[in-house]
C-alpha cells in the first residue's frame, strides 16, 4: 500500500485520518458513513493536514475501533487492520468495507441511534428519504412506479428548475412531507431521481 500517495491525495469520501481516536461516538460514526456508502479506510497517527505522527498504543487504539464497531454500531461492523510503518512511524490503516446490510446506525452522544452517509470528507446524518433509499436498495425487490399526475408534476417542474428539495416539493404539490418522501424514496430507488446530501441541505435532481 502507497500509504504516502493516499496521504497526498487528502481526506474524501473514503479515506479519513485520525491523529488518535478519543471517542467511540465520533469514530462510529466515521465508520458507519463508509459502510453505508462503498465503504472506506481510516489511517491513524495521521493529522488533519497529513502530517504522520504515528501511533503511540497501537493496542488501546485498536482496542477503540473495535468496541466502536461492535457495541456503538448497529448492525456490528468487522473493522480489517494493517500496520503500516513509515519512517519508523507505526500508522494503523483500518478498512470499512461496503457494507451488504445497509443502513447501519451509529450510537450517538444523545443516547441516540443514527444513520450517517459520507458527503465528501465528512460524515453526515442521513435524511428520512436516504434512511429508506439505503434499507429498500438492501431488499432488492425492485420498484414498481405508476406515474401519477404528482410524478408527472415533479419531473415538469424538474425540467425547468433542475432541483427541488423535499419542502418545495410539499409545497408544489401541496401534499404532506411523509406522502412527498415516500414518492422521492421510489423515484431515487428506480434511478429517475438522483439525491445530493450537502451538509446544509438536502436536494433531488433528475438522473
Amino acid at each position: 500500500m502507497n500509504l504516502k500517495r493516499q496521504i497526498f491525495e487528502g481526506e474524501g469520501v473514503s479515506l479519513d485520518f485520525k491523529k488518535t481516536i478519543t471517542s467511540c461516538e465520533k469514530i462510529a460514526k466515521t465508520m458507519v458513513s463508509f459502510a453505508n456508502n462503498v465503504g472506506g479506510r481510516l489511517l491513524i497517527g495521521v493529522l488533519d493536514d497529513g502530517t504522520i505522527k504515528g501511533v503511540k498504543a497501537e493496542d488501546e487504539e485498536r482496542y477503540m475501533i473495535t468496541k466502536a464497531a461492535h457495541f456503538f454500531t448497529r448492525p456490528a461492523l468487522e473493522p480489517i487492520f494493517e500496520e503500516v510503518y513509515y519512517d519508523d512511524k507505526l500508522v494503523l490503516v483500518v478498512d470499512i468495507p461496503e457494507s451488504e446490510e445497509k443502513p447501519h446506525y451509529a450510537l450517538a452522544e444523545d443516547g441516540k441511534w443514527w444513520v450517517y452517509i459520507r458527503v465528501k470528507d465528512k460524515s453526515v446524518l442521513a435524511s428520512k428519504v436516504v434512511v429508506d433509499v439505503l434499507k429498500r436498495s438492501a431488499d432488492d425487490k425492485g420498484v414498481l412506479i405508476e406515474y401519477s399526475s404528482k410524478e408527472k408534476a415533479l419531473l415538469e417542474h424538474l425540467d425547468k428548475e433542475e432541483r427541488i428539495t423535499v419542502k418545495e416539493f410539499c409545497t408544489l404539490l401541496n401534499i404532506g412531507r411523509r406522502r412527498a418522501q415516500r414518492i422521492l424514496v421510489d423515484l431515487v430507488l428506480s434511478g429517475i431521481l438522483r439525491v445530493h446530501t450537502t451538509e446544509k441541505e438536502e436536494f433531488y435532481t433528475a438522473s
